[in-house]
């Protein structure tokens, strides 16, 4: 009488051979890349902000704002430039708010035209071959 472990070792000792199967990328659809891209691009404009945050909230603990202040003061003389009047937390959310705004539209509109594009390239080249197998 033979185990379980017997029979599946007899099985695993067979080679089985592997499908291959390839497919053609000849479209993509547009309002599925559009939504794509913006899902992407909400994704980079929090990064975007998180590290605009982030990179404020170091550079205000280590007090590099009031030596860069000490340093055009030196210059200037009279202090009326400073940093710290135009570098602050609400203006430097505010500048993080506009380049992720900024970047939500171009990503999103760079990914409708790289699939309006690729699905101009598809006519003249027949579109992208992929393989695969299954091992």
């Amino acid at each position: 009488m033979s185990t379980v472990a017997d029979k599946l070792a007899k099985k695993s000792s067979h080679k089985t051979s592997a499908k291959q199967v390839r497919l053609r990328l000849v479209y993509i659809d547009f309002w599925s890349a559009v939504k794509l891209s913006f899902l992407a691009a909400i994704a980079i404009a929090i990064v975007t902000v998180v590290a605009f945050v982030l990179i404020y909230l170091v550079v205000s603990t280590t007090g590099l704002i009031a030596q860069a202040d000490e340093f055009l003061m030196s210059f200037s003389g009279d202090g009326s430039i400073l940093l710290s009047n135009i570098v602050s937390f609400p203006q430097v959310l505010a500048f993080s708010a506009v380049v992720a705004i900024l970047n939500l539209v171009v990503v999103t509109v760079l990914g409708a035209v790289i699939a309006g594009i690729y699905n101009l390239a598809v006519k003249v080249t027949g579109g992208l071959l992929v393989g695969f197998t299954s091992n």
